[in-house]
């Protein structure tokens, strides 16, 4: 066997049989592949004609064929052995990348993308050897591509062949986005049709509405490049069907999307409260009309869905027409039952009803075993559960009729059980109790053994008082002791306001409490509790913490008039003897997010009065303590509207300042002040609808609504913002009254805005509601630039940064220039 050489550029003698080759072949023919691509590598270089030099365009129609035609021509005329090599430009990066390799008796290699598109036309056509055919054309195809012809053996510089081709792919168009077909609304709404379409050249979109070109008005437009149909308030006028075209050289779609008055679901019968006997049948019934007439009807119980109800599983149905059948019901079933209904329009409507389940007297649980505390209170209970409500129960003892009424010592209580307000020997015996209410009863208790055992005692109590400070530690000593043929009582601790223990700083052995690293909200009343079968007994003390700042205030009330608010209050624990407290009020008005403070005087005066605020407005308060370790807790938040005022005011002022005291301008905060005009400057717009503000990649979005009523008084609008308690202009010039939008580009990261639109008529104007927008931290540097002022118009100077090569330098001068621009902008506002 010969050795077989690459260089040679023929088969060697090792080739095979597909299926059949050995080892070394298949070596060898990687081998040769490798060389052949590092060969044309090595021709190419140099030797690349540029786009544009002689070169040939074609254009082709997407999901086609197309032949790019490519001539071989030999050194000569004489044919030598050469690699075919196509190639298309990548215009990010200006690089080409190999789309198809051809070599004789090798196999061909397609780049990604092309597997099964690319291919040499066949010899016998009349194209040139070297063409190309692709098929199935996408749009990513378009673009420039290269026919490489490089001979073996031969000096790269020797011969030049390839071609330049320029590739236009040609689409139809295609819908990206359409509206809905049905489109559902009301009068007076607003809605956008969207309709955006992909192809080559770009469409054209067109609109139409019942066969007859849109014709753009003072509530219809067009915008967006015609991808976008809105219209502000629909009218009667403005039902009907509405068809987007999108054209171009291709072809053509279109797609019809109907506008119709529609409404949400109403429900026409609402159920009713019902009260059925224990097994018997209920039915709510729930109807409703809606348009469209798709009304989906759930049911639920207290809140929760019925079908998820598992002691209503087996015995409830839902009928078509929206009735809830319960057969039959039960005593547990009694209470509220809520349909809700829905066509996908507005809002869901609900409507509720009660069940009221009712059943004689019953028994639900009767103790084999009840105990009664020598010489103390104690109960016997007799579980009931009645509906109607229980009239009487009747006792017996040893089996015999007990009257209550006639013994000194035996009460029954109002739930039915026995009182005995001192439990002596004679009260030991069975018992049963037989419970009655307007539908009867359900039978007597099983027999109750009574016995009358002494209760446990403490033989160890906690001090009445423990007094600590802050970081040290208590401990409470508790034991008891059991009576003779009782269990022994367990001992446990809690505290009086049912605050649980950090199990951290807490720990109880052997009945004593131990707390380590005392807090401030470690004062209060503890309770040690020893309880076993016959009584549970509890003896109280309370742990005091000094050195604390002061405990919240309690029992706020408040009083109102027209423009003040008066509070009062009890002091909260001041944190110890030695500590003298006083207060600050917290104060705002309901919505607003910013407080405001008040220093109360005199010093540790517990009522104050809050002047100059606004009449019938919410406002909310709060009292926090303070001493000379610093401020302590706050108290809960009173809630009081002020008077409403007997006389109209055309100022809102939300300013207030206590008549006790001076209000610092550091802590204070006076929010704006925004008019009402008068109606006497003349007829006023509506108010502007819906106002919102967006963030969008080139800045923020400010959109509204026009008036539902009087929008024809509108001559243009201006949009108000602040940050702080002064109104400034945010628009440069008028904005006309068929716009609805406006684009803020610069807004400063991590600040809250507020804005308003204003609606101006000839002499008079009016409000959109106030909205809030927190401007997102990341939004580095966004600020409003000022606009005219007086008449004088302010620049801000820009500030060039060199480049400098250090990006750390770099860092550092941008830092400074965004804390100087904000700065300035500052000092503008």
């Amino acid at each position: 066997m010969g050795v077989c050489n690459p260089g040679d550029f023929r088969w060697c003698p090792e080739k095979t049989l597909i299926g059949s080759q050995s080892t070394t072949s298949i070596l060898f023919n990687a081998y040769n592949k490798l060389f052949i691509l590092l060969l044309i590598l090595l021709n190419t270089s140099g030797n690349s004609i540029q786009p544009g030099q002689d070169a040939t365009h074609i254009t082709a129609i997407l999901g086609e064929s197309v032949i790019f035609n490519c001539h071989v021509e030999f050194p000569g005329d004489h044919p030598v052995p050469y690699v075919l090599q196509w190639e298309k430009k990548v215009s990010e990066t200006g690089q080409e990348t190999p789309i198809y390799i051809w070599y004789e008796s090798y196999p061909t290699h397609s780049g990604e993308g092309y597997e099964g598109r690319v291919s040499r036309v066949s010899p016998d056509s009349p194209f040139g050897a070297a063409s190309l055919n692709l098929t199935n054309i996408k749009e990513s195809d378009q673009g420039w591509y290269e026919c490489k012809v490089v001979f073996l053996n031969r000096s790269p510089n020797h011969h030049k062949n390839g071609t330049w081709f320029h590739l236009d792919v040609h689409a139809p168009p295609r819908f990206s986005v359409t509206p809905e077909d049905i489109i559902y609304v009301n009068l007076g709404d607003s809605i956008i049709l969207n309709c955006q379409a992909d192809g080559t050249p770009t469409p054209e979109i067109l609109w139409y509405k019942d066969a007859n070109p849109v014709e753009p008005s003072s509530t219809v437009g067009i915008f967006n490049d015609g991808t976008e149909l809105r219209i502000s308030t629909i009218r009667h006028d403005d039902i009907g069907d509405y068809t987007c075209i999108a054209r171009n050289g291709e072809g053509q779609v279109s797609h019809t999307a109907r506008v119709i008055i529609a409404g949400g679901a109403v429900i026409m019968v609402p159920p009713i409260n019902q009260t059925k006997l224990e097994g018997e049948k209920v039915q709510f019934t729930c109807e409703a009309k809606a348009m469209p007439g798709n009304v989906t009807v759930r049911w639920f119980r207290e809140g929760a869905p019925v079908r998820e109800v598992a002691a209503l599983e087996t015995r409830v149905t839902i009928r078509k027409d929206g009735t809830l059948i319960i057969n039959p019901v039960s005593a547990d079933d009694s209470g509220w039952y809520t349909c809700e209904v829905s066509n996908g329009i507005g809002d869901a409507q609900s409507a509720a009803a009660f069940l009221n389940v009712e059943y004689p007297a019953k028994v639900t649980f009767t103790p084999t075993i009840q105990y009664l505390p020598f010489r103390l209170a104690g109960v016997v209970q007799c579980y009931i559960k009645a509906n109607p409500p229980l009239q009487y129960v009747t006792w017996t003892k040893d089996k015999r009729l007990l009257e209550p009424y006639q013994t000194k010592d035996i009460v029954i209580m109002n739930n039915g059980s026995l009182l005995f307000t001192r439990v002596n020997q004679n009260h030991q015996g069975r018992y049963t109790c037989t419970p009655y209410n307007a539908q009867g009863t359900q039978g007597s208790s099983g027999q109750m053994e009574v016995l009358v055992r002494k209760p446990p005692s403490f033989i160890i109590e906690p001090d009445p008082l423990y007094q600590r400070k802050v970081g040290e530690s208590v401990e409470m000593n508790c034991d008891a002791l059991e009576a003779e043929g009782t269990t022994k009582p367990t001992i446990t601790w809690q505290r009086r306001d049912g605050q649980s223990f950090q199990r951290n700083r807490v720990k109880v052995l052997n009945g004593n409490l131990t707390m380590e690293n005392l807090r401030r909200s470690d004062f209060g009343y503890y309770e040690c509790v020893a309880s076993n079968e016959v009584a549970t007994i509890i003896s109280s003390t309370q742990l005091i913490i000094e050195g604390t700042q002061p405990h919240a205030p309690y029992n706020l009330t408040a009083t109102a008039t027209e423009f003040s608010v008066t509070l009062s209050w009890m002091p909260g624990y001041s944190g110890g003897p030695d500590y003298k407290q006083d207060y600050v009020i917290w104060y705002r008005e309901a919505g607003i997010s910013e407080w405001s403070k008040i220093p109360v005087t005199p010093s540790g005066s517990t009522q104050v009065s809050i002047n100059r605020l606004s009449p019938g407005t919410t406002y909310e308060f709060q009292v926090v303590g303070n001493n000379q370790l610093g401020e302590g807790m706050m108290s809960k938040v009173m809630t009081i509207r002020t008077l409403d005022s007997g006389r109209p005011s055309n100022i809102k002022s939300t300013a207030a300042a206590p008549v006790t005291t001076t209000i610092p301008t550091t802590t204070t905060h006076n929010p704006a002040i925004f008019p009402e005009s008068p109606d006497e400057l003349g007829p006023k717009p509506g108010q502007p609808r819906n106002l919102t503000v967006t963030e969008i990649p080139n800045g923020f979005l400010i959109s509204w609504q026009v008036p539902l009523e009087r929008a024809h008084l509108v001559q243009f609008y201006t949009i108000k913002y602040r940050t702080d308690a002064s109104w400034k202009t945010l628009n440069r010039g008028q904005i006309r009254p068929e716009e609805t939008s406006y684009l803020v580009k610069n807004l400063v990261g991590g600040r809250t805005y507020y804005f308003r639109v204003i609606a101006n008529s000839l002499k008079n104007f009016e409000s959109s509601d106030e909205v809030k927008f927190p401007v997102p931290a990341r939004v580095k540097h966004k600020a409003i630039t000022a606009g005219v002022v007086g008449g004088i118009l302010f620049f801000i100077v820009a500030i060039i940064l060199s480049i400098c090569a250090v990006k750390i330098c770099n860092k550092r001068k941008r830092r400074k220039q965004e804390k100087e621009i904000i700065r300035l902008q500052n000092s503008t506002w």
